[in-house]
C-alpha cells in the first residue's frame, strides 16, 4: 500500500509538472519568445539570442551548397566525415539522416517554426510530429541567416520530390494555348509541388492573361449555342433519337484509362494506337474536367512510358502518379478509395497521336461494403443488390446517364463534325505550350558560386560534376 500510494503521488506530480510546462510554453510563444535550442552553425549570446558561429557556419553552408550542386545526402555525409567536420553534438561521424536534419532546419535561413513536435502522453514521453494537433507559429527573419531563404526553399523542393525521381528545383508548368488541346496543362508525374489551384490558374490564364484566384478560374455556365437542323425531303428525321453510349455495350474495344492506387493504366487498345511511340505525355484540363495523353515530344522532361513490348507486341504498363495523385483527384473531385475508368476518343495527325478523356463521365468501381446494406466483410444485410459487378467491385455510373441512353443524334453529329473540319494547323497536337508563372520565383545561388565555395572548402582543384538539372 505504501509503494502504491507513493507511485500514485509521483505520477500525479509528473502530470502536474507536464501541464505546467505546457502552459509555460504556450505563454512564452504567445509572448513572441520562441525556443532556440543548440544548433549547428549558431551560438547563443548573453541574452540567449542566436548568433552565427564562424567555425561551424561554413559546414552548414557547405551542406546546402553541395546538395544544390547535385551531391546526394550520402555523398555529403561521407565527405564531411572525411574532412573531420563535427556535428552539433561534437561527433565526426556523419550519416545521411544527420545531413537531412541540417537541410530541413529552417533556422539556417533565419526563420523559426515553433512546436514541430509535441508529447501527447506524459507517461510515455514519446514525441509526435505536430500535424495541426498543436498551434504553430513562424517567425520570419528572427536571426541572421547562414543561407538564403530561396536556397532553403529550393532544397525543400528537392528533398520533397527526390523519392519520386525528380531532380529539378522547380519544373515548368506549361499550358497549351491553341489547337485541339487548348487549355490542357502538362503533368510532371514526379513533382508534388504544384497544387490544384496552380493548374486552375494556368488554364484560366489563356482567357484572362493574368494569374487570377482559383475562384475566378472556374468558368460560369455559358449558354449553349443553338443547333439548327434542316431535313431535306425524303430524309429520315432523327430528332428524338440518341447515339447510345458505348460504355453500355462495347467499353472494352475503345481506348480507356483506369485510375487506381496511385497508378494510371491505359488499356490495350489505347497503348497499341501509340505503337512504338510509347513515350507519352499526360495532360489535364482542370476547368472542363478532361484528361489527355499524347505522344511526347523528343527530349520532353514530362515523358513517361505507357507500355512494354514482348515479342513485338505492346502491352499496357502502369504509370505511377504517386506525387500527383492527390492533386489530380482534387481537380476531378474524386474519392481516393475508389477506382475510376474513363473511355477516350483517339485523334491522329500524321505520326502524332492523342487520346482525350472526359473525366466527368467516369465509371466508378468500389467495394460492396461502401454502399448501404453490406457489412465490412461485404456480406449483404438487406435485399438490395448492385446492378453490376466487376470482379470484387461494384460498378457505378454517373447519375446523368440514368435519364438518357446517350447524346441526341444531331448534337452528337454537330460536335464530331466540328473536329473533322479542323485543319492540320488547327490541331497542333504536339504544341509545346506556353510557360505559366506560378508566382514562386526562386533566386537560387548561381552554379559558379556554388562550385567556387565547395572547391575552396574541400581544398582541391577538381570537383565532381553535380547531377542536378539546371
Amino acid at each position: 500500500m505504501a509503494l502504491s500510494f507513493q507511485a500514485t503521488m509521483a505520477q500525479e506530480e509528473s502530470h502536474i509538472r507536464s501541464r505546467s510546462m505546457e502552459t509555460s510554453l504556450r505563454m512564452r510563444l504567445d509572448g513572441g519568445l520562441p525556443l532556440t535550442p543548440k544548433l549547428l552553425g549558431y551560438s547563443h549570446d548573453s541574452e540567449g539570442n542566436l548568433i552565427i558561429n564562424e567555425e561551424e557556419s561554413p559546414t552548414v553552408k557547405l551542406i546546402f551548397y553541395m546538395f544544390l550542386y547535385g551531391y546526394s545526402t550520402t555523398e555529403i555525409a561521407e565527405t564531411l566525415t572525411e574532412l573531420g567536420r563535427k556535428t552539433y553534438l561534437g561527433n565526426v561521424k556523419w550519416t545521411a539522416g544527420s545531413v537531412v536534419q541540417v537541410l530541413r532546419n529552417e533556422r539556417h535561413c533565419g526563420d523559426v517554426r515553433t512546436r514541430k513536435t509535441f508529447t501527447p502522453n506524459y507517461l510515455t514521453h514519446k514525441s509526435k510530429k505536430n500535424r495541426g494537433d498543436r498551434p504553430q507559429s513562424i517567425y520570419r527573419d528572427h536571426h541572421e541567416a547562414i543561407v538564403s531563404r530561396d536556397d532553403y526553399i529550393a532544397v525543400q523542393h528537392l528533398l520533397n520530390n527526390s523519392k519520386y525521381g525528380n531532380k529539378s528545383i522547380l519544373p515548368e508548368l506549361r499550358v497549351i494555348d491553341s489547337g485541339i488541346l487548348k487549355g490542357f496543362v502538362s503533368i510532371n508525374t514526379r513533382w508534388a509541388g504544384f497544387k490544384a489551384a496552380d493548374y486552375y490558374q494556368a488554364a484560366a490564364s489563356l482567357s484572362t492573361g493574368t494569374n487570377d484566384s482559383e475562384e475566378e478560374c472556374v468558368p460560369e455556365d455559358e449558354p449553349q449555342q443553338e443547333v439548327r437542323i434542316e431535313v431535306a425531303a425524303g430524309d429520315f428525321d432523327m430528332r428524338g433519337f440518341e447515339i447510345t453510349r458505348s460504355e453500355f455495350f462495347d467499353s472494352y474495344h475503345r481506348p480507356s484509362v483506369i485510375f487506381h492506387d496511385c497508378k494510371v493504366k491505359f488499356n490495350t487498345d489505347c497503348v497499341r494506337k501509340f505503337g512504338k511511340n510509347n513515350q507519352v505525355e499526360l495532360l489535364v484540363d482542370p476547368i472542363y474536367g478532361r484528361f489527355a495523353v499524347r505522344t511526347a515530344p523528343k527530349g520532353s522532361r514530362h515523358a513517361v512510358q505507357c507500355s512494354k513490348v514482348s515479342d513485338g507486341v505492346y502491352y499496357p504498363k502502369d504509370v505511377h502518379i504517386t506525387a500527383f495523385r492527390d492533386t489530380l483527384y482534387e481537380i476531378f473531385g474524386w474519392n481516393p478509395d475508389y477506382k475510376y475508368r474513363v473511355l477516350g476518343t483517339h485523334f491522329q495527325s500524321g505520326e502524332e497521336s492523342v487520346v482525350l478523356f472526359n473525366c466527368d463521365e467516369a465509371e466508378v468501381f468500389f467495394k460492396p461494403y461502401m454502399i448501404g446494406g453490406h457489412d465490412p466483410d461485404g456480406n449483404p444485410t438487406t435485399s438490395v443488390r448492385p446492378l453490376a459487378h466487376s470482379g470484387s467491385r461494384v460498378r457505378a455510373i454517373p447519375e446523368a446517364w440514368t435519364s438518357s441512353f446517350g447524346k441526341q443524334y444531331y448534337l452528337h453529329q454537330h460536335v464530331t463534325s466540328s473536329l473533322e473540319t479542323q485543319s492540320e494547323e488547327d490541331w497542333k497536337i504536339r504544341m509545346e505550350g506556353q510557360l505559366f508563372e506560378t508566382g514562386e520565383k526562386l533566386c537560387v545561388t548561381s552554379f559558379d558560386e556554388l562550385r567556387s565555395f565547395i572547391t575552396s572548402e574541400l581544398g582541391r582543384g577538381t570537383l565532381q560534376e553535380g547531377v542536378r538539372d539546371e
